[in-house]
């Protein structure tokens, strides 16, 4: 028996208590183990997956509110050519995110079978995808950068400043790739600790190196909004390369082999395949959004400034449910694997409650202190007004985002990508972006009606999603 193999049988003969302390819960979840995710109490399940998940996604969050914080200090312009650059990468993200939901969901049920090995070859695949979508986005971004920067109506700051920051993150898109890929990978496997490690290694080192290379430190010259790039590139590379690491020698539940590296084309299908769902589900999210901060550059830098900034708060706060909403994936793939789909639906029960708990908290926050949060970040007058409104109006119903963030990860991790595009299709195509142009630009709202528009688009997919998760359908899908 392989040692992937035995990692995968271990859980049986790991005795699990009813008396265990909550210390010792938690130091399980920050080491890993190799308890059976479709065995164990399901309260326990949770606990081990979600914690290092949720401490995952705090510090990628934690990192994203720094580097907006020290890029501030440049000036509204400087911000405004990251959230642009954003914008563009969020094209980037659909498709990393979609592939792992994709490689999570096949990782996942082939454990939850028993299947170690087929598990890795579909992790193995699924790194070959990542490193060949990546190729066109890094072509584009070093020779396009500036024609893609007036695309998005960017300032002449930005245009003579920020052109180096998006070739850089442009052009090293595959570490944001595989980053995406590897940690899915180990999520899928049920090595939520391992992939907490990767990203705390990436931004800590991030934070580390951006006032370094923004500001300049001893014999490092100030590098600007370039600097920020870099510091960013660095990071994620070195995480990258941690992940393989971990891949080729082995973890706790899954070790790739070299062999595992050739091409497989039913296997490769069959996660290019189901990931065209989750691909579609994040472009159709994302071109909205470039919609929407189309339309707010239109109004000004100071607007896609606010915008920016709220954003990065919206991210840092909800990464913790997303982390929650990740575990459900998880817990969803290898329960159906294991032909336990009442426990599978349980399970996103009790994690959509522990998500309404900590939005609705947050809302508070929004509500009662929105200029004191965006002024963190910027003294502009203008931009803490706008940054401010939308907290605010955001606020009003954070807690469905918890519920449309575990509902969407159930469909996700039982493989049925495609119902949650259909939804976006609607709710995003047909009627937030229409409903912004009309409200911002034709009824002259500016920057309130998108923030509105946003509300009403978004607030409806929660409940829809939600809804349509409580029929089931998504138990009998097929990955």
């Amino acid at each position: 028996m392989s040692s992937t193999d035995q990692a995968t049988a271990a859980p049986a003969a790991v005795p699990v208590t009813q008396h265990r302390s909550l210390w010792s819960e938690l130091r399980d979840a920050l080491r890993g183990t190799n308890a059976d995710y479709t065995k164990i109490p399901l309260r326990r399940a949770v606990l081990l997956l979600a914690v290092p998940m949720v401490l995952e996604l705090v510090l990628e969050s934690t990192f994203a509110v720094v580097d907006i914080w020290f890029v501030a200090k440049l000036g509204p312009s400087a911000v405004a050519t990251v959230g642009l650059t954003e914008t563009l990468l969020f094209l980037l993200y659909a498709i990393g995110v979609g592939l792992a939901m994709a490689v999570t969901a096949v990782v996942s049920r082939r454990v939850g079978e028993g299947d170690s090995e087929a598990a890795a070859v579909s992790g193995a695949q699924a790194i070959w995808i990542a490193v060949l979508v990546s190729v066109p986005f890094s072509i584009a971004g070093i020779v396009w950068a500036r024609e893609l920067l007036q695309l998005m109506g960017a300032d002449a700051w930005t245009l003579t400043h920020g052109v180096r920051y998006m070739q850089w993150m442009l052009g090293s898109n595959v570490v944001i790739m595989l980053l995406f890929v590897c940690n899915a990978i180990f999520r899928g496997a049920g090595d939520a600790a391992v992939a907490m490690r990767v990203l705390w290694v990436a931004n800590g080192l991030n934070i580390v190196l951006d006032p370094m290379l923004i500001f300049g430190f001893g014999p490092i010259p100030a590098m600007g909004v370039e600097g920020a790039a870099i510091s960013t590139v660095i990071g994620r590379s070195v995480g990258v390369a941690m992940q393989l690491w971990i891949l080729l020698r082995g973890s706790r539940r899954i070790r790739l082999t070299g062999s595992q590296f050739a091409i497989e084309a039913a296997t490769l299908w069959n996660i290019v395949r189901t990931s065209l769902g989750g691909v579609g589900q994040m472009i159709v999210a994302m071109t909205a959004w470039i919609f929407l901060m189309r339309i707010l550059a239109s109004i000004g830098s100071e607007a896609v400034a606010g915008a920016t900034i709220a954003m990065r708060l919206m991210m840092f706060t909800l990464m913790p449910a997303w982390g929650m909403s990740n575990a459900a994936a998880t817990l969803v793939g290898q329960n159906l694997g294991a032909g336990e789909p009442g426990r599978a639906e349980a399970a996103v029960w009790r994690i959509g409650w522990y998500n309404m708990v900590f939005t609705v908290a947050v809302s508070v926050v929004f509500f009662m202190f929105p200029r004191e949060l965006i002024g963190i970040f910027t003294d502009e007058p203008g931009v803490i007004d706008i940054g401010a409104e939308w907290l605010r109006i955001l606020s009003y119903s954070y807690f469905v985002y918890g519920w449309w963030m575990v509902a969407v990860q159930a469909f996700n991790g039982a493989g049925d990508t495609v119902t949650p595009t259909k939804i976006n299709l609607v709710f995003f195509w047909l009627i937030q972006i229409p409903l912004a142009w009309l409200l911002a630009l034709h009824l002259d709202l500016q920057a309130t009606g998108v923030f509105w528009t946003v509300f009403v688009s978004e607030t409806s997919v929660g409940v829809f999603t939600l809804w349509l998760f409580s029929r089931g359908k998504w138990k009998t899908a097929s990955v």
